[in-house]
């Protein structure tokens, strides 16, 4: 379930704006990004925001908790194309297509503030710097999508699986999510499954494999990494230094 927030948070004091990891905004850029956004979103655990083949006239950005990007087969096999992290657009696709390829869902209770899709022409007649933004933020989706290939072409499922760790790690902590090696986990074993494109026994053998070499623990609401060097070989993973990222 889903309804129109009471509460709008102005974008002038938007907490994620107290980021350092989000690119401020010049005042003629928030002025007009404040009257792009429409309202707020809040959307329940499970609830769906984006439906795979449907039209919607809005674009989102996660304001506050997690989602995930899928794709789902006639008998109802599921993969997991991303997680989303607050900062993160939702819905971008619907600016240049009919309609959307995948389906967002939310993970936790999650805030998203609106945008009105058939205004986003004017982003790219009228502010240059904010059609980079967004042509940035497709580019970066695409890099995730890119190392999430990487993964399932190539790497091991313990791979994999130390892949997906370091990098949801990683992206927790630049929004605040995640503090002293660990963040708490929304998903479950399926989501983990469903991301690494194994199964869930496959899973839970993987996962033996890595936290009895001591490499993490997860009680189920938590990751806490335990030795990133080895975890980062085991992936074969490097941390991005994409530096300050922008916001809509």
């Amino acid at each position: 379930m889903s309804e129109q927030s009471a509460f709008q948070t102005k974008c002038e004091v938007c907490p994620l704006r107290q980021n350092d990891i989000f690119r401020a905004l010049e005042h003629k850029e928030l002025t007009f990004v404040s009257r792009f956004k429409t309202g707020e979103l809040t959307v329940e655990a499970g609830a769906t925001i984006v439906l795979e083949q449907n039209m919607s006239p809005h674009l989102y950005t996660l304001l506050d908790g997690w989602a995930f990007r899928h794709k789902s087969l006639p008998d109802s096999r599921r993969q997991i194309l991303n997680f989303l992290l607050p900062g993160d657009l939702v819905g971008l696709q619907l600016a240049v297509l009919d309609e959307m390829d995948h389906t967002v869902t939310a993970l936790t209770d999650t805030t998203l503030c609106v945008f009105q899709r058939d205004r986003i022409w004017s982003v790219f007649q009228d502010y240059p710097s904010l059609a980079f933004s967004l042509t940035w933020l497709a580019a970066r989706e695409e890099q995730m999508l890119d190392g999430q290939v990487m993964s399932l072409g190539q790497r091991t499922a313990p791979e994999r699986l130390a892949y997906l760790i370091l990098n949801l790690h990683d992206r927790a902590e630049s929004i605040g999510y995640a503090r002293n090696a660990s963040f708490d986990t929304p998903f479950d074993q399926t989501h983990l499954a469903d991301a690494l494109g194994i199964s869930p026994v496959h899973l839970r053998r993987t996962m033996s494999h890595l936290e009895d070499r001591d490499l993490f623990e997860w009680n189920g609401k938590r990751i806490t990494i335990l030795d990133r060097k080895k975890l980062e070989a085991e992936a074969c993973y490097t941390k991005d230094g994409i530096g300050q990222r922008p916001l809509i």
